[in-house]
């Protein structure tokens, strides 16, 4: 298992764009659980609506955890992502 931390740049923080984009990078990696959590409120990264309903806002810090099979790949697509687009 690993896990990073990232505080949100992005001032409309995960909106609908942002999160359809990690759900295809999720989807990338079916052997891999991806998930992200605010507080104690999380969702895996293949849920949209579960991921917009965290209600992610710019300045949040979110912890992202990446078990499974492709976790070093995974985990650095996720992190490319977060870094371009959140």
């Amino acid at each position: 298992m690993k896990t990073f931390v990232y505080t949100i740049t992005d001032p409309m923080g995960i909106h609908a764009r942002p999160a359809g984009m990690l759900v295809k990078a999720a989807k990338a990696f079916p052997d891999t659980e991806i998930t992200v959590a605010k507080s104690s409120a999380s969702a895996k990264a293949t849920q949209m609506i579960r991921l917009m309903s965290l209600g992610i806002q710019a300045g949040d810090q979110v912890t992202v955890t990446v078990q499974g099979g492709d976790e070093d790949a995974a985990l650095d697509a996720v992190i490319q992502l977060f870094r371009q687009c959140l």
